[in-house]
């Protein structure tokens, strides 16, 4: 179905939207735009495609037609939108390894890791990441190309139909312009002497965040941790089995340790999950018995796994939700790029902002060194803090954004009179929004207030 990534990203009435192959899609897939700033992956009807994501790819924007309110797209947006999230122009792109290490690469690494000296590591790392500025694809700071795709859809939709607007369901509850998540992965023992200060640093400006503990073989995790974390409104949840880079490299592996994992997030009552270094493979998640992963990076430039899922919205991937790191990891920018800043947190914030979208923060409590770190934290939680007082954006909980999104993917909407509301569990929360035609060929987002309270009763 052409349509299903646009009805499911907006959970608008499927009337509105009519979509069609403007002819047979080509045997093979690559690189081509759909309009400016829009570098997709797939096949298509129209022009050649590219095995790379240089300049001067082929617009297929002009090959759309319209027929009787259909429009008419020389590729299928839907499997489009798939090949960006799930990272599969990466393999093309880089070779049958794709942006993923080698095996053994990965385990000489983590076998000697820890017999590096820091400073030499961080070296290393620097030298592996000298190219990052240059990358074209995704594109920095922060990749939107999802959102420009399905927009561009609607607006042809818009025009098509000669209508001016379109009913969805807005993203986040209560009529919130976004939502922020703070996450915080633990990989050594100093990293877990450290959550209680970074719990009270949180606490302190008024936030919660998830806590992603190692569950094997960096140190030992007491019930007394769990619960002190939980007792504090924060949350768990697993990171990886053991760290030792190795998750994915096998699947037979994968899969072994994956019933450990399962087994450690029943134990823990844990219900999200990332892999250690972003190290992922989403076609394998069906053996996770999680709810939620966060283990894709919206641009991959400065990860070790390259690539990135070009979107700032969650979206699934089979039953998983994916809740994808829109922003820069802290480890990055404090000891790659030595930015303390917060510079490049804030075009990132800005930019997700600007797309109503989820800004997701990675903050380990093992790289809060020097104090400059910690002090540029502290910062960044104030501004987070003026931002949410200000009523521009919902802080939450990873597992609240998660509940909050399986319950949208269920809601509906349905003609109220001359107007519209939302059916469905938890959608007291809802709000029915409009994507309008705004000027210079722009869209404009409306939301509606909330419905007095004996109308929702009603």
């Amino acid at each position: 179905m052409l349509e299903r990534a646009l009805i499911d990203y907006y959970r608008c009435p499927e009337e509105f939207v009519r979509l069609g192959l403007a002819g047979d899609l080509s045997p093979d897939a690559g690189y081509f735009r759909f309009g400016p700033g829009a570098v997709c992956y797939g096949q298509t009807s129209s022009g050649p495609r590219a095995r790379a994501p240089v300049n001067g790819l082929h617009d297929t924007l002009p090959a759309v037609t319209t027929d009787g309110g259909v429009v008419r797209v020389p590729f299928d947006p839907s499997e489009v939108i798939d090949n960006l999230r799930l990272e599969r122009y990466a393999s093309d792109l880089a070779g049958p390894d794709g942006f993923r290490p080698k095996s053994w690469q990965a385990a000489t690494y983590y076998g000697l890791r820890d017999l590096i000296p820091s400073g030499l590591r961080r070296s290393l790392q620097r030298t592996y990441f000298r190219d990052w500025k240059a990358r074209p694809f995704p594109r920095w700071p922060v990749d939107d190309t999802v959102e420009r795709i399905l927009e561009r859809l609607v607006l042809l939709a818009l025009r098509s139909q000669g209508i001016a607007r379109l009913p969805f369901v807005w993203f986040w509850p209560d009529g919130a312009p976004s939502a922020v998540i703070l996450t915080h992965d633990v990989e050594t023992a100093a990293g877990l002497a450290a959550c209680g200060w970074l719990m009270d640093t949180d606490e302190t400006h008024g936030m919660r965040a998830s806590f992603q503990l190692v569950p094997e073989g960096r140190y030992e995790i007491s019930p007394g941790v769990l619960d002190e974390i939980r007792r504090r409104g924060f949350e768990v949840n697993i990171h990886d089995l053991n760290h030792d880079g190795r998750l994915f490299t096998d699947r037979d592996e994968f899969r072994r340790r994956a019933l450990r994992i399962n087994a450690y997030a029943r134990e823990w009552g844990a219900r999200g999950f990332r892999s250690g270094v972003l190290y992922r493979r989403p076609e394998w998640y069906d053996a996770l018995e999680i709810a939620y992963d966060m283990s894709v990076p919206n641009v991959g430039h400065l990860e070790v796994q390259r690539g990135g899922c070009c979107t700032v919205m969650p979206y699934f991937i089979g039953r998983i939700l994916e809740l994808p790191l829109t922003t820069t990891q802290d480890y990055s920018l404090f000891h790659v790029l030595h930015d303390f800043s917060n510079d490049i947190w804030r075009q990132q914030l800005n930019a997700v902002m600007a797309r109503h979208g989820l800004a997701s923060f990675l903050v380990h409590p093992d790289y809060l060194e020097p104090a400059g770190a910690r002090h540029a934290y502290r910062a960044w939680l104030e501004h987070l803090a003026r931002l949410r007082n200000a009523g521009r954006c919902w802080i939450a909980l990873p597992g609240d954004v998660d509940g909050w999104w399986r319950a949208r993917s269920r809601m509906t909407l349905v003609r109220d009179g001359d107007g519209w509301r939302v059916e469905g569990e938890g959608s007291a929360r809802a709000r029915v929004a409009y994507v309008e035609l705004g000027d210079d060929d722009g869209l404009a987002y409306r939301v509606e207030p909330a419905a007095p309270a004996n109308a929702r009763a009603a």
